[in-house]
């Protein structure tokens, strides 16, 4: 009877020790290492909001923007903000407004550039009722700069003319604008 229960042990024991010895195989540190890296997906949307409404004050209490959108989506790889249809009221704490319209845009992670794409209109009445419209293809805001660019075709309506360009730099606290080639103005005479 004990060498029954010694023969049961022993291939008992052999049996585990080939299960062990099969699974360290099959499970061994080195299978880990070939396994692919999982892909992230570069477009997967964290978070979404449709009709959106957003409002910012300067730390003396008056209002630096107000802007809308059809749709806004927070890309998770990369942090960046893509709009719909943005239009936006940049008020920079004045009384008279840039307002500024696109069909789409791009927000980087921390809000410093706008990149607005697609039928890009900048517009903005004076205090003296003078309007100027500016139109691209394509335009990089810098908000806390209040400095906007473009190296796309540019019209520039205002100031009793039409101005044309390729390239453009823009200082919106200024209201100067700098076409940078292929300038070309048509004016009336008063």
């Amino acid at each position: 009877m004990f060498s029954k229960k010694i023969r049961t042990a022993a291939l008992f024991s052999v049996i585990a020790a080939l299960l062990v010895a099969v699974g360290y195989w099959n499970i061994s540190p080195e299978t880990f290492l070939d396994k692919p890296v999982a892909r992230v997906d570069d477009t997967a949307i964290d978070y979404y909001a449709t009709n959106a409404h957003s409002v910012q004050f300067m730390p003396d209490g008056k209002m630096q923007y107000e802007m809308t959108a059809d749709k806004v989506e927070h890309l998770m790889a990369s942090e960046v903000t893509l709009l719909t249809k943005p239009d936006l009221q940049m008020y920079r704490g004045t009384t008279y407004p840039w307002h500024v319209q696109s069909e789409k845009g791009e927000v980087n992670p921390d809000g410093s550039e706008v990149e607005l794409i697609d039928s890009v209109r900048v517009a903005r009445t004076d205090e003296k009722n003078r309007t100027m419209i500016i139109t691209t293809s394509r335009m990089t805001v810098f908000p806390q700069k209040q400095y906007a660019q473009t190296e796309q075709a540019v019209r520039i309506d205002g100031a009793g003319g039409v101005s044309t360009g390729n390239g453009m730099k823009a200082y919106l606290k200024e209201g100067r604008m700098d076409l940078l080639s292929n300038v070309r103005g048509q004016y009336e005479a008063r």
